[in-house]
């Protein structure tokens, strides 16, 4: 008996270190995500338009790249085909504004149902393939409904969609300063960025890990991967609308360039950048790639391309798992 009380004292003992082991690295993220939350909470208190300009279209694009992440990183799906749902969800958001209300929360709701649907309908299709075909067809996927958009004379054609008043929140005053603005699409970030994380360690989101990692043995084990595959898919593309959504506020103009290759493959390039399947990192990629390619590019003699892409060839070399890699060499080695 007394061997026996000792074995499951033992077997406790170590089902408590198991879980004091995993609930570090979250209570770790906790207080990385407090100062920074803090920190870009307050920065329209102390920078100037154009520089909140800048981060209100890195937040954007992040939620963009988060999307992408969430097919790349976490579910083993490349893709080149987001912009679409980005592009849908801003025109729709744009076109809510011009014909409907100004109401930001029904913007960015319309947005989200625009990536959702449309992703619903050309994703059938797509998570039937693997690997270097799922990646055409969604670049292709992509290129149609760039096609769409630069012909279509409903929504501006190639001369984009312009004329969308200011936004407001539950029929207040349009929030014209460019803080007002930035304060709505960051909190509408953060709430799409702790929706993500919820599902990535969710049940669901083990199944799509173990779709990237081993499909066959999944489907082994009784799971039904199409299903789960068409399901991230959805996903993916609804958290792309809602991304177009707030880059359709910021910026009140959507041209077809909006969904163009250019941004799905930037897009792709963050993830990579950043370090795919970790989240945070493909975030801090999109702020990088933005900024080379917006603020830099102009110093450098247009030659921002040029700079991403030796360092997309860098990370490939240097840091296989991007940024976010890092900081698992240092949590291995301590």
């Amino acid at each position: 008996m007394k061997a026996a009380s000792r074995t499951m004292t033992s077997a406790a003992d170590r089902t408590q270190a198991v879980d004091d082991t995993r609930g570090r690295p979250a209570a770790r993220a906790a207080l990385v995500a407090v100062p920074v939350l803090v920190v870009l909470t307050a920065a329209p208190l102390v920078l100037g338009a154009y520089p909140v300009s800048t981060m209100t279209r890195i937040l954007a694009f992040a939620v963009l790249v988060l999307s992408v992440d969430l097919l790349t990183g976490v579910t083993g799906l490349p893709t080149l085909g987001q912009a679409a749902y980005f592009g849908a969800g801003a025109y729709t958001a744009a076109l809510v504004g011009i014909h409907l209300t100004s109401d930001a929360l029904v913007q960015a709701l319309a947005g989200l149902a625009a990536g959702l649907v449309t992703a619903a309908v050309t994703g059938w299709v797509a998570v039937r393939a693997r690997g270097i075909v799922f990646l055409m067809l969604t670049l292709a996927i992509g290129e149609s409904v760039h096609q769409v958009a630069d012909t279509w004379s409903a929504v501006g054609a190639s001369n984009g969609l312009a004329g969308m008043p200011p936004i407001s929140l539950f029929g207040g005053a349009p929030l014209v300063a460019a803080g007002f603005v930035y304060w709505w699409v960051l909190a509408v970030a953060v709430i799409v960025y702790a929706a993500v994380a919820l599902v990535v360690r969710s049940p669901y989101g083990r199944t799509l890990r173990g779709i990237r990692d081993n499909e066959p043995r999944l489907r082994a084990l009784g799971y039904r991967p199409a299903l789960a595959r068409y399901g991230v898919f959805c996903m993916a593309g609804a958290v792309a609308g809602a991304g177009g959504a707030l880059w359709a506020a910021h910026t009140r103009f959507v041209s077809p360039g909006d969904l163009g290759f250019e941004v799905a493959a930037l897009a792709l390039l963050s993830v990579v950048i950043g370090g795919a399947g970790s989240l945070w990192g493909p975030c801090l990629g999109a702020a990088l790639v933005l900024l080379v390619r917006d603020n830099l590019s102009a110093s450098i003699g247009g030659h921002g391309p040029l700079v991403l892409g030796l360092a997309f060839v860098a990370v490939v070399f240097l840091l296989p798992r991007g940024i976010a890699g890092i900081r698992r060499r240092k949590e291995r080695l301590s």
